[in-house]
């Protein structure tokens, strides 16, 4: 969180920190059983939570390497995991088509999300705020949820293929997702309502995030938020998440 520190997931079954600066190797973490699919800093950048497709999610010290707990209830790979706000609490996203709320000290399972009906959970993303929780499946869908009770608060349609990544925005008051359809969606996160479609990619998407640019507005709360999305065609864009327009494509992988 403070930027001075990568953490990188691999099929090599470990989890790598690298020096952001130096790109000096830190530390690996060994001991997964599998492909590692996602690791995340928690909010206070002590500890790393890790996705494996052994069906299990790791919690670590992130200082020293030591594992501190192992997440056991998926029934399938898990694809996604996020840390809440206030890093007591981890939600799991898994190709058994649930998300699971566990309790990042203890352990303890807290809810299972059952709603997505196809193959795979495939990202989850807390609020800003921590009530909710947006969960993107195989089933081209989106799913908003309240995180305490478990209580599906509304489902998103507008893509035609999966739905990659999901992420709200640093006010909560939107959300963007990725399909592999070639588009991502800028949505309302009350209403439901489609804002904008961004369309230029020209393979399928697999993640995006926004970037915050100034301050948010006094009056409504909302930032003057850029979105940049990652493409099997190779590319960034950057996009201006209002508008929808295409501000800047980024090419250098080949």
């Amino acid at each position: 969180p403070d930027g001075t520190k990568l953490a990188s997931a691999s099929v090599d079954s470990t989890v790598k920190i690298w020096n952001a600066v130096t790109g000096e190797l830190i530390l690996t973490l060994e001991g997964h059983s599998a492909q590692v699919t996602c690791v995340v800093w928690s909010p206070d950048g002590t500890k790393l939570a890790s996705a494996l497709w052994d069906k299990t999610v790791k919690i670590w010290n992130a200082l020293n390497g030591e594992l501190i707990l192992t997440l056991e209830d998926h029934s399938g790979g898990v694809r996604s995991v996020d840390w809440s706000p206030d890093g007591t609490k981890l939600a799991s996203a898994s190709r058994d088509m649930t998300v699971k709320v566990w309790n990042s000290v203890t352990g303890e399972l807290i809810l299972t999300l059952e709603d997505h009906n196809w193959v795979n959970s495939n990202s989850v993303d807390w609020s800003p705020d921590g009530t909710k929780l947006a969960s993107a499946s195989d089933d081209d869908t989106v799913k908003i949820w309240n995180s305490v009770t478990g209580e599906l608060i509304l489902t998103l349609k507008g893509h035609s293929h999966c739905v990659y990544s999901v992420v709200w925005s640093p006010e909560g008051s939107q959300l963007a997702s990725a399909s592999t359809d070639k588009t991502a969606i800028v949505w309302d996160s009350i209403s439901g309502e489609q804002m904008a479609t961004l369309k230029g990619h020209t393979g399928p998407l697999r993640g995006v995030a926004w970037m915050q640019k100034g301050d948010s507005d006094p009056e409504t709360g909302v930032g003057s938020s850029m979105l940049v999305t990652a493409s099997d065609d190779t590319t960034l864009i950057v996009w201006d998440g209002a508008t929808g327009q295409q501000l800047q494509q980024l090419r250098g992988h080949d």
